[in-house]
């Protein structure tokens, strides 16, 4: 197996056989491990007949008593190494100086192992179906759990700059597994374990920082499947299938991706033991722009620190790079890291699964109170109040209505009461005096019924309660004799002057109702601007603090 060193061009090799040819003679000095510095000229491109120019190994690291299993560079220190070995260790190098610095002890063989970004943490997973999360400069594990139940080979990943861990396994049953854990509470995996299938294939899990994704490559069938990881959920998007199947599989680092094309990774996967296969994943988008959202700063070329500086106990995480330099075809623009990376997870001891999500009381706690307002309507039941505009349409819809039923009701009534009644005949107009008794007009006075409506109708619509039940018609002989109009004649008889008088009387009341119903109906109406008013006032604060919180 080789690895690339994530800070400079150099590569290293696990040893499984016999010594390399430069140390057969002297089996004493059999190494398990090698490391190359690739040439800045190196190619395997050369003319027919020639084989690519060898290269020698850099450094020879000895210290294992049995076959090499992984290698594993640190992600956030220079020549810093982890290999882990059959002999039940995992060991921690100086590859400067060629010699193991730490080692950490297991009861069984190593399965898989991960370094936290800042590397300062190591999760482990062996044989004896243990999870171990490790204080790699203390040689102690911090964390010692039970991981998945099954017998075959378990794989870890350390989730990038979250303070999450993801494995996969099998159960007891052989069925794949798919878990995530809370570093700080790893008791037992959040949700608990999830099923993926009952392929028997091993499940290689690979994590991309930028876009919360996690692959799922099987060896031995030629599937790669693909999460997204949101709030402690992981999310199944898709699926790359291929009858051809991987028994290896490496991704290509993040600034290596071709962001023109959208391609957010690009794997590679042996086929057959005869050639290797990329495999790209492309964002199906139309866009000729940089496409920040998927391209967040990813990490560098460049080290946070020294191997002396790491294991004199230095931590931080390496500088980034922003990719749409590279995009343009600039040089590679560096972003300083920060200190504490940015979780966009709430804390898992409220999660109840991968795939549900429940409420943090923890944030809850912490966020400071809120300062106390007077209750207000809940808008999840009412709407916005209606406009000035919108009020009279709907008052002018209604009296309208009441309108069309007054009128049908009194031809009704006219249609069905015709014969009840003695027409009575129009009087003949004479010519009036002008005097301050006459000045108003008969032809300006309404009906008793419409004054009648009209006010039954402004009392419905200031009562919220109960409509108003409309007031009784009026008898036609009263209607009739209401719309008499004045006489003023000296030459009339007594009992004509009496009735005369009689009806002016009856119109100065009527006038005086209409007075005190239009008096009331202008309070009315400028009681409801105020109230519309002060709501709209209301609405315009309640705008200000939404904006003023978001």
């Amino acid at each position: 197996m080789f690895l690339g060193d994530p800070h400079e061009s150099v590569r290293i090799r696990r040893r499984k056989g016999g010594p390399p040819k430069e140390c057969e003679e002297d089996h004493s000095s059999w190494i398990q491990a090698f490391i190359w510095r690739v040439p800045e000229d190196f190619t395997l491109r050369t003319e027919e007949g020639e084989d690519p120019k060898d290269v020698g190994p850099l450094k020879q690291l000895t210290g294992h008593s049995r076959k090499v299993g992984h290698v594993l560079f640190n992600p956030a220190a220079a020549n810093v190494l982890a290999t882990s070995s059959g002999d039940y260790t995992v060991k921690i190098w100086d590859v400067e100086a060629g010699s193991p610095r730490l080692t950490l002890r297991h009861t069984d063989i190593v399965q898989s192992l991960s370094w936290s970004a800042n590397g300062s943490l190591v999760v482990t997973t062996s044989r004896d179906k243990k999870l171990r999360i490790w204080d790699v400069r203390q040689e102690a594990p911090a964390h010692t759990v039970p991981g998945h139940a099954g017998a075959k080979n378990s794989r870890v990943t350390w989730m990038g700059e979250q303070d999450r861990i993801a494995t996969t396994g099998f159960s007891k049953m052989s069925d794949r597994q798919l878990g995530l854990w809370d570093l700080r509470d790893p008791k037992e995996p959040v949700g608990g374990f999830h099923m993926l299938d009952s392929i028997s294939g091993v499940c290689m899990p690979f994590w991309d920082e930028a876009t919360k994704c996690l692959y799922l490559a099987g060896k031995g069938d030629g599937n790669i499947r693909y999460f997204e990881y949101e709030r402690d959920r992981f999310e199944y998007l898709s699926e790359y299938k291929s009858g051809e199947p991987q028994r290896g599989v490496a991704f290509l680092p993040k600034r290596g991706v071709n962001m023109h094309e959208n391609e957010v990774m690009r794997a590679f996967k042996t086929v057959n033991d005869s050639y290797i296969e990329p495999i790209s994943f492309i964002v199906p988008r139309r866009a000729e722009v940089f496409q920040g959202d998927i391209y967040p700063p990813v990490v560098g070329t460049k080290p946070a620190m020294s191997a002396a500086e790491w294991f004199d106990g230095m931590e931080g995480l390496p500088p980034k790079i922003d990719l749409e330099s590279i995009y343009e075809g600039e040089e590679p623009a560096e972003i300083p890291a920060d200190s504490k990376p940015v979780s966009r997870v709430p804390s898992s001891s409220t999660m109840l699964s991968p795939f549900k999500q429940e409420p943090s009381p923890a944030s809850s706690k912490e966020a400071p109170e809120p300062i106390k307002e007077p209750p207000q309507p809940s808008p999840a039941f009412r709407g916005p109040p209606p406009s000035i505009k919108e009020q009279t349409n709907s008052i002018a819809n209604l009296a309208s209505k009441y309108e069309d039923d007054k009128e049908d009701s009194s031809s009704s009534t006219e249609e069905d009461d015709s014969s009840s009644f003695e027409e009575v005949p129009k009087p003949i107009e004479r010519q009036v005096a002008a005097s301050s008794s006459s000045s108003s007009k008969p032809a300006d006075i309404k009906p008793a019924a419409e004054i009648t409506e009209a006010a039954a109708i402004t009392r419905k619509l200031s009562s919220p309660v109960s409509p108003t039940k409309l007031a009784a018609p009026v008898s036609p002989s009263k209607l009739a004799s209401s719309q008499q109009p004045p006489l003023a004649s000296s030459a009339t008889s007594p009992g004509t002057a009496a009735a005369a008088a009689a009806t002016m009387c009856d119109d100065q009341v009527t006038l005086k109702d209409i007075k005190v119903l239009l008096e009331r109906q202008s309070l009315t109406i400028s009681g409801q601007s105020e109230k519309i008013a002060m709501l709209t006032a209301e609405v315009d604060r309640l705008k200000t603090t939404i904006g003023e919180k978001m």
